[in-house]
């Protein structure tokens, strides 16, 4: 790794060993890509259709609160994963921070980090790399205009697992030296 391609980050943050200037920034993208499509989640939690038809609606949110709150928590959850790629460039994914009773200030091993990570890689590439078909396939339950928004909105998904991937490729090479 060259001197130029690293980024030196402030003392609050600071990583044992000097991060990539890219997966700083990867890895900042990734905890945007979830954005989009937990927006039209909530959005559609909250009654608007969003791109489907009346009855499209009814059949996803179902006719108890049990849909809606579904629908928000698939969002939060969505996007507090997405958040912890930034763990993968910062002290707090190598050393747990020192608020945290009984661990804090402890190194975390590398496995705990990386096989999470790769295991996330994995199941991520399985659930959102289908999202390049979506316009291939009939979609009954939306309007023309509703299959052309949900394609877009879940599309930045995609990018995901292969983001995460090559910050996690990074963080395991920080971490054992090579």
């Amino acid at each position: 790794m060259m001197i130029e391609d690293a980024v030196v980050l402030p003392p609050s943050s600071d990583t044992e060993r000097p991060v990539p200037r890219w997966a700083v920034r990867a890895a900042h993208v990734v905890s945007l890509l979830a954005l989009p499509s937990g927006l039209w989640r909530i959005g559609l939690a909250l009654g608007f259709p969003l791109g489907y038809t009346e009855q499209g609606l009814r059949d996803l949110v179902g006719p108890t609160g049990w849909g809606p709150l579904y629908l928000i928590a698939l969002s939060v959850l969505s996007e507090a994963a997405a958040l912890l790629t930034v763990g993968l460039v910062r002290r707090w994914g190598e050393v747990v921070p020192r608020w945290i009773p009984l661990l804090g200030g402890r190194t975390i091993p590398r496995l705990a980090v990386t096989v999470p990570a790769w295991l996330g890689v994995g199941i991520l590439a399985l659930l959102w790399t289908p999202f390049l078909f979506w316009w291939a396939l009939p979609h009954t339950d939306m309007t023309v205009t509703g299959r052309l928004l949900v394609g877009f909105v879940y599309l930045p998904t995609v990018a995901w697992a292969p983001l995460l991937a090559a910050v996690t490729l990074s963080y395991q090479r920080r971490r054992t030296g090579s």
